[in-house]
């Protein structure tokens, strides 16, 4: 694709020197690139912040240690998935880049889009989900909401990083199916679909090779298969050998070594290690995204910023139970317990944490609106202390109230960037008092803070929980107005809940080994693993109650059978049933029964947030093509849906479905088969090419086995059994035919199978 810039970048390669071209690969300092002031090459300004900007004017770090700028925190991504809302992702891209403009920002690195692979990984707050077509979605919105406003993103971290536990050296080994199914189609979707301008490179090892020196991710994957025009730039001291990572596509790292890995390239291209066409390649992309930037002015509304935080927080919190006791009532008396009413957590810790411009408790907005409340603290924010005297007050005040609403939540120290969860225990002290609250308050509302899913062994006593995760700094406001009925809740959980740590599907292959990581549940995480198994969990994938109902009908397909690359459109009608507006996520999943690989028992492949008045019905549309049927085949090396029945899902969760429709899905694409001696008989019969020519040779050499009734209509179940799987060496043992002749039908059948192909 030609670009205004690329005569004049072609001019800057010949007038660069090997010394200012290697430069360019790396940082000035930790959030500057080079600049080249004699050619007149400006620097590029980074900054962190996925969900505000965390730009620091003094001394930088990534770990979030030293002060930043105040600006407005917005919800994490582990609450705005929540919302399943895709305009809402673009807004507050929109507003991200306006604020970066304000602020000389050129860079915004974010959105992260990992999988959550374990409920313990420590980064779960800044991830968006367990599925990867949500989060790439969520992402794509996000990425063009901010570069439309001339700012760069950088998606992270690429690839397969999912514990925090030895990030910068462990190595996650996979699958080539579990990389490409589960792993990748998040960055895939975003990349595709938003071009950003940066990919930042994880740290970690894949299969043995780290991220940065990964040719076959950075290049074959990234750039030959999906098309990438854009800048890889290393995760924070992700580099490992800066002359391999030019080789494999990283182009610029941050925040360099203070010129001793640009030596390290020079001396390369000067003894002929390193061709120097590999290094231009690698500058024609830095220069690229150094002039084609656009210059817009940012104006920045702080108050403006603030209110949308509290909007974004009241669209992402799930109602995750309720008998009745949400909304609150205005005349009954309302204990508030818990010192998170007091002091939210709102963030989590490590390279995002924002120096909030304006925190607001739910408990002063309570005050401020005139609520009939009592508060007692009950327990600590900041730690898991149980201290009898305060917890004996709060006791009190809930049993004197009409109902309690406990603020519970995590703790800073439990969950942060740079180490794991041990557990997904709230803090005791925190059970203990929502236990003892139970025994003495029928109405008890549970208002959780928290990044990750958290063991909720009280969920049958309560109720009401309300999850508000990490809602940015507008979090008391949006708590208050879900509570006491002024919005109402319409989130939906893009994780599940599990009952226990010990039903997660890596529960015994997480952060457990200095070295490795093995995947071995491969594409079997999340909702995809409790659904196959029919395990119960305590809150499935895209839940959420809401103080209204919803009704679906009249799922309808445009076409029964689909072909090949051709596209179907599903229609489903919603009616808000209830009595008050809401917002209902419609959620479309697809079930492969033709069982040609194993497979989830169903897959998200469709979503979508609607706004009903009281009795109001709209209808909902998707698009369903190849690709939403399809799973990764390591044998083709791409993406392969099987000719047969598909069923399309539609639902309020993954374990709620309202209605279902089958689909017809004939392909041309065949799966590459050969005959050799361990080709077992059941997979040549299955074959229609490979049959005929079996059933010949056969017929000429006189075998009994000449007649397939006698192989495949046997009423001997042990016998039909034992031939269906007898590899066809065996002949010689059990047919007594040479290992020549054996040979010569195995070539007969290549042959046609090579003929039909090429028909």
């Amino acid at each position: 694709m030609t670009n205004k810039n690329d005569a004049k970048i072609q001019e800057l390669l010949q007038e660069l020197t090997l010394e200012e071209k290697a430069g360019l690969c790396s940082g000035s300092d930790f959030w500057h690139t080079k600049a080249v002031e004699r050619l007149h090459i400006p620097e590029v300004f980074m900054s962190d912040g996925p969900h505000g900007l965390r730009t620091q004017k003094g001394e930088g770090d990534h770990l979030g240690l030293n002060e930043s700028i105040k600006a407005v925190c917005f919800p994490a991504a582990c609450a705005t998935a929540a919302s399943y809302d895709t305009e809402m992702a673009n807004e507050l891209g929109k507003i991200l880049g306006n604020e970066c403009n304000a602020e000389g920002v050129d860079i915004l690195l974010g959105p992260a889009v990992n999988m959550k692979r374990s409920p313990l990984c420590g980064r779960n707050f800044e991830y968006y989900s367990e599925d990867p077509y949500l989060a790439g979605k969520l992402a794509s919105s996000y990425i063009q909401g901010v570069q439309s406003q001339g700012v760069g993103t950088s998606i992270k971290h690429f690839a397969a990083n999912n514990q925090e536990y030895r990030r910068m050296s462990n190595s996650s080994n996979l699958s080539e199916r579990t990389l490409h199914e589960t792993y990748l189609p998040a960055f895939e979707i975003a990349i595709k679909e938003a071009a950003p301008k940066t990919v930042m490179c994880s740290y970690n090892q894949i299969n043995g090779i780290f991220s940065a020196d990964n040719k076959n991710l950075l290049t074959e994957i990234l750039r030959d298969a999906w098309g990438y025009e854009g800048c890889v730039v290393t995760d924070w001291g992700a580099i490992h050998d800066r002359v391999q990572g030019i080789k494999a596509g990283t182009d610029i790292e941050m925040p360099g070594s203070a010129g001793i890995n640009d030596a390290e390239i020079i001396a390369a291209v000067k003894d002929g290690s390193l061709d120097e066409a590999d290094l231009n390649k690698v500058v024609e992309r830095i220069l690229h995204l150094i002039l084609d930037k656009e210059q817009i002015e940012g104006v920045v509304d702080w108050n403006e910023d603030h209110k949308k935080a509290v909007e974004m927080e009241k669209e992402s919190a799930v109602l995750l139970e309720n008998n009745g006791v949400l909304p609150l009532q205005a005349q009954k008396k309302i204990a508030y317990i818990g010192e998170f009413a007091e002091k939210p957590r709102f963030q989590g810790g490590g390279s995002s944490h924002i120096n909030a411009w304006c925190v607001t408790s739910a408990l002063e907005t309570a005050k401020e609106k005139n609520r009939q409340i009592a508060y007692e603290k009950g327990f600590s924010a900041d730690n898991d202390i149980y201290e009898e005297e305060i917890a004996k007050r709060a006791v009190e005040c809930a049993k004197n109230a009409d109902a309690a609403v406990i603020f519970a939540g995590l703790p800073d120290a439990f969950e942060s960037e740079g180490y794991d969860r041990e557990h997904m225990h709230l803090p005791e002290s925190q059970n203990r008092l929502i236990e003892e609250i139970c025994s003495v308050q029928e109405n008890v509302v549970v208002v959780l803070h928290n990044g990750s899913p958290v063991e909720c062994p009280w969920a049958d006593k309560v109720s009401a929980v309300l999850e508000m995760y990490l809602g940015g700094e507008g979090v008391g406001e949006a708590a208050d107005a879900l509570l006491w009925g002024e919005a109402n809740p319409c989130g939906r959980l893009a994780e599940t809940f599990p009952l226990k740590l010990e039903d997660t599907p890596c529960y015994l292959n997480f952060a457990n080994d200095k070295f490795n990581t093995d995947y071995t549940e491969g594409v079997f995480i999340g909702y995809r693993y409790y659904d196959v198994k029919k395990m119960e969990v305590q809150w499935p994938f895209g839940h959420g109650l809401s103080y209204t109902t919803f009704r679906y009908d009249n799922l309808t397909l445009d076409k029964k059978v689909m072909h090949g690359q051709e596209k179907i459109t599903v229609s489903v009608s919603v009616t808000n049933t209830g009595e008050h507006y809401g917002k209902e996520v419609v959620q479309l999943y697809v079930k492969d029964n033709t069982k040609t690989a194993v497979r989830p028992e169903k897959e998200l492949k469709g979503f979508c947030k609607v706004a009903l008045e009281a009795g109001e019905t709209k209808t909902v549309t998707f698009v369903l093509d190849e690709r939403s049927l399809s799973y990764y085949n390591e044998s083709l090396k791409d993406w392969y849906a099987a000719s047969g029945t598909y069923t399309v899902c539609i639902g309020h969760s993954s374990r709620r479905i309202a209605l279902e429709t089958e689909l017809e899905y004939v392909t041309e694409t065949e799966l590459p088969f050969t005959v050799d001696m361990n080709t077992c008989l059941g997979d040549i019969l299955a074959h229609p090419v490979t049959a005929a020519v079996f059933h010949e040779m056969m017929k000429n050499a006189g075998s009994h086995l000449a007649s397939s009734d006698e192989v495949n209509d046997t009423d001997d179940l042990m016998m039909q059994s034992m031939m269906d799987s007898m590899p066809f060496r065996n002949f010689k043992t059990f047919v007594h035919i040479p290992t020549a002749a054996i040979q010569g039908i195995i070539d007969r059948m290549n042959e046609a199978l090579k003929t039909a192909k090429s028909q």
